[in-house]
């Protein structure tokens, strides 16, 4: 098969290239899958250099989000397996920069009907750490209002259709005006441009009477300037660190306005909180049915063929990178054209 495999860590994205690799080799509780197309994310920037908690041992292939078809089975289940050769899936695990990929049933989720490859691609990491966050860990309901940081990123139109779809109303923030727009465009009451300095009292006086924000969805690292526009029992959710560093927070003010600080690592539910999972999945595909979640793809009208083959990666993790691209940034992987590289 043809992959970006990994034998020693790099500098960046440049030092990658696609060559002919075995066949990954699936346990008996795994599916093979063939790959038609695989999510960029920044993880797997910080992967490839040797950066990430999780570092596999090398050679391996670098990717981990796909979408794609079975093309066999595993061999050792006891029950019939979810999934049989011929159906489309999609999931996480490690590899997914590849025409093939193997993952448990766990890893694994169907594609919606009426959603193509590169669609469903992107889905596995946001909808849910997005989903869980508002929902299962904010408890938000109809009539809140929703501040969504980097609200074009992947998670956070993930949390502004969510939100939406919920009955809340949602002020975004973004830090151009193009970007601004796409998350007015998934739905977005407001949008607030986070690089002037007063973002905050802007925000604040959005909200009804000036109360501020129910909830605050950061993945950026702006909770400490969140405290300013956040209601009385706010809740204030720790989705991650895309600005780069770990914040430090004066705990005063947390008191004063009852703010409730509530982290979300979807990634440890499999661990920690199994049960929720399904929950979770399914919410999501309540949603998608009903048409309040919409694939959030990032589109190049000005080269549609940007990513197109595995050889378009290294160009899309710059692109991620740099702060180029909004959503979920996908690569489509034609199977019989990669087969002639």
């Amino acid at each position: 098969m043809k992959g970006i495999q990994i034998s020693k860590y790099v500098k960046g994205p440049d030092d990658l290239a696609v060559t002919s690799i075995p066949d990954p080799k699936p346990s008996p509780d795994q599916y093979l899958i063939a790959v038609h197309a695989a999510a960029a994310n920044f993880f797997d920037i910080l992967q490839i250099q040797g950066k990430y908690q999780n570092q596999p041992p090398f050679p391996w292939v670098a990717g981990a989000e796909f979408a794609g078809v079975v093309i066999a089975a595993p061999s050792n289940s006891v029950v019939r397996p979810r999934f049989a050769v011929g159906d489309r899936v999609f999931g996480a695990s490690q590899g997914a920069f590849a025409t093939k990929v193997c993952a448990t049933e766990a890893q694994l989720q169907p594609v919606p009907p009426g959603w193509s490859y590169v669609e469903a691609g992107g889905l596995f990491v946001t909808a849910p750490t997005s989903y869980a966050a508002l929902v299962v860990r904010a408890g938000i309901k109809r009539g809140d209002t929703v501040l969504v940081h980097a609200a074009a990123g992947g998670v956070g139109l993930a949390a502004v259709q969510i939100a939406k779809a919920f009955g809340a109303t949602v002020i975004a923030t973004a830090g151009t005006d193009e970007k601004l727009a796409v998350a007015k465009a998934f739905g977005a009451d407001h949008a607030v441009n986070y690089s002037n300095p007063d973002w905050p009292a802007v925000v604040k006086k959005l909200t009804p009477g000036g109360r501020g924000a129910d909830i605050v969805y950061d993945p950026v690292g702006m909770v400490d300037k969140s405290t300013k526009c956040t209601a009385w029992n706010g809740r204030i959710l720790v989705v991650g660190f895309a600005a780069g560093s770990i914040e430090k927070l004066a705990l005063n003010k947390v008191l004063l306005k009852n703010i409730s600080i509530v982290g979300i690592h979807w990634g440890a539910y499999s661990i920690n909180e199994s049960d929720a999972i399904p929950l979770v999945w399914e919410g999501i595909r309540q949603l998608i049915e009903r048409g309040a979640y919409r694939p959030t793809v990032f589109v190049d009208s000005k080269n549609p063929q940007r990513f197109i083959g595995l050889d378009r990666v290294p160009g899309t993790l710059k692109a991620l990178g740099g702060r180029e691209t909004w959503g979920k940034v996908v690569v489509e992987i034609p199977q019989e054209a990669e087969s002639k590289l």
